[in-house]
């Protein structure tokens, strides 16, 4: 092995280090036994925090709210997200390539001008802000990676097969529950799982959006003000880092799961 070669390694190794050194922080000092500093190495270490974190209602209350919030809002990105790559997949008109921008633009602009704009939007509509203004929200965004995800693949099925299955008589629910679901399914998939991650932890969005209700996110940045609590605090960021490392992986398997199987598909 060449000496570019271990230099490459070694700074793909440091580089890992450097972003996940402070998750390691978080899943160390959940289990640390001084509930006031972060003295190193932890004194000793104890599940106690774990005990109290599970008979704390505002932690289950805000879990509550951000687990429904992130299935209606991945639910309306993976019906909406859809049915927008089957348009822009099939139809050919001038301003595409524009039209393709605007759809992917919510998740490219900074949170906080989201935020804005979508709290603009409440006051204008007269909406009570709550679980709905959240997922409305939160789909703004979740839309854009269902639509990634679906029309990449859709580009992938070829259009002999849509031929072909209308020349056997099929009709269009047919041709899409037999042929076109089958091959988009995993994309469909992923997107759904990458879209609940993406809301489950939003933060920025949620505060322009939220009611009086905490999300979890919300939760975490109160209990920043409360330093007794902090191990406690740690023990939720270790769940939600299992929450949202959980569908993240999972996406990766079936996105190449998707490639292997379709991957030789060629669009005509």
């Amino acid at each position: 092995m060449t000496r570019a070669s271990w230099a490459l390694r070694i700074a793909a190794f440091l580089c890992l280090l450097f972003l996940h050194f402070p998750l390691f922080i978080i899943i160390l000092y959940a289990f640390t036994t001084d509930d006031k500093t972060y003295a190193f190495p932890p004194p000793g270490l104890t599940l106690h925090w774990f005990v109290l974190a599970a008979g704390r209602a505002d932690i289950w209350a805000a879990l509550w709210l951000s687990v429904r919030t992130a299935l209606f809002a991945t639910l309306i990105a993976v019906v909406l997200g859809t049915m927008v790559a089957a348009a822009m997949y099939r139809a050919r008109f001038w301003g595409k390539e524009g039209i393709n921008l605007l759809f992917i633009l919510p998740i490219a602009l900074p949170g906080i001008v989201t935020g804005i704009a979508l709290l603009s939007s409440i006051r204008r509509a007269n909406l009570e802000p709550g679980l709905l203004t959240m997922v409305i929200g939160h789909a703004t965004f979740c839309i854009v990676t269902v639509f990634n995800n679906v029309v990449a693949r859709f580009r992938r099925i070829s259009s002999s097969q849509l031929e072909a299955s209308a020349d056997l008589g099929a009709n269009g629910w047919q041709t899409f529950r037999f042929v076109v679901l089958p091959n988009i399914s995993t994309a469909l998939l992923a997107g759904g799982l990458l879209s609940f991650a993406l809301s489950f932890d939003e933060v920025i969005v949620t505060t322009f959006t939220a009611g009086t209700e905490p999300t979890l996110p919300i939760w975490f940045l109160n209990e920043l003000f409360r330093p007794r609590d902090r191990p406690i605090t740690n023990v939720v960021a270790l769940f939600v880092i299992a929450v949202t490392l959980i569908p993240i992986l999972l996406v990766q398997r079936l996105t190449q799961a998707g490639e292997d199987l379709h991957g030789g598909g060629k669009t005509s």
